[in-house]
């Protein structure tokens, strides 16, 4: 395989406080030899593991990009033992239009890995990330959010893992992360996902959802950072333990805890986020907006729990996810 586009202008190597860059070279219609600016800082102290903590994942998410460009002019090599990789918006094209996907090559950062140091944009960045940054790790940590098309309870979330020694370190983690809520989460579709080719590689893997809508609160940017802090001291990297509040925890069995929508229109939410739930229950109704006097068509829980995510806009059309509940854990 050829190698990576890519250069870093830090030596993920050296000791202290690096701020810098990926630098991607793209040639474009304003800058003929130009090049893609990534932002990335390394903090390194002696020995000791590696966290990866990143954000921008999907461009128009904004809790992981806050609490890590934060991090980044804040953390001291003095703090650290070992070494810590901040990388604020792994999709920065994406990042800097607001936008899900790249401007640039429509590429969705979270399905592309293992990437391609051949392919568009997005996968060259995916392909420096599988092949240079996830092998230092040992921890990794993805923030993400709801964006602006969905809208989440705040929650930290681990997989179902083939490995149960590496689940049951991704759920440590993802517990010491202490977000309100803590989600044994089930992916739609995990092919391509950053989160799989962490996985895959053994790494402990922590990712998050932290509200939606396009957007961040105070009280959801608090949570990330909160839980970076948390994260980092349960690594060992910070001292310290992690300072833990009460979460709920929660699983999602199989597929009955989507709903997806099968029609186009208006929708009206019969229940809000963070309410139970029992299997049969309206969740939603879509109202019908070609004309008035049509009835609307309701929606309903498929499994009994929490309804911890929803689509955002008032709009919605067929096949787009509705909503989903995930199941208290005793």
């Amino acid at each position: 395989m050829r190698d990576s586009p890519i250069s870093a202008t830090v030596d993920f190597e050296a000791e202290g406080v690096q701020h810098g860059f990926l630098k991607l070279p793209h040639s474009h219609d304003l800058s003929a030899w130009g090049s893609i600016m990534i932002p990335v800082t390394v903090v390194k102290r002696g020995e000791g593991p590696t966290a990866l903590l990143t954000g921008g994942n999907h461009g128009d998410e904004y809790e992981g990009p806050i609490a890590l460009f934060d991090l980044a002019q804040r953390l001291t090599a003095e703090e650290v033992s070992g070494r810590v990789i901040i990388l604020p918006a792994m999709n920065y094209p994406a990042f800097k239009a607001a936008k899900r996907t790249s401007p640039i090559d429509g590429g969705n950062m979270n399905r592309v890995f293992p990437g391609r140091p051949d392919g568009g944009v997005t996968e060259k960045i995916a392909d420096y990330i599988q092949r240079n940054l996830l092998p230092l790790a040992d921890i990794v940590l993805d923030i993400h959010s709801g964006g602006k098309t969905l809208e989440f309870v705040p929650f930290a979330a681990a997989h179902v893992l083939p490995d149960k020694d590496q689940q049951a370190r991704c759920v440590a983690a993802m517990e010491a992360f202490g977000a309100p809520y803590s989600v044994m989460l089930l992916e739609i579709d995990n092919v391509g996902m950053y989160d799989t080719a962490a996985e895959e590689m053994g790494k402990v893997f922590v990712s998050t959802e932290l509200g939606g809508g396009g957007s961040a609160t105070a009280t959801t940017v608090a949570i990330g950072k909160h839980g970076v802090a948390n994260v980092l001291k349960h690594a060992g990297i910070l001292s310290g333990q992690p300072e833990r509040h009460a979460s709920v925890k929660l699983e999602m069995p199989d597929s009955r805890c989507f709903v997806s929508s099968e029609t186009s229109g208006l929708i009206e939410y019969c229940v809000d986020l963070g309410a139970s739930v029992e299997a049969g229950q309206v969740i939603a109704r879509v109202h019908a907006v070609e004309r008035s006097g049509s009835p609307p068509l309701d929606y309903r829980a498929q499994i009994s729990g929490l309804f911890i995510g929803r689509h955002f806009p008032g709009l919605i059309t067929p096949g787009d996810f509705l909503g989903a509940v995930a199941v208290p854990v005793e």
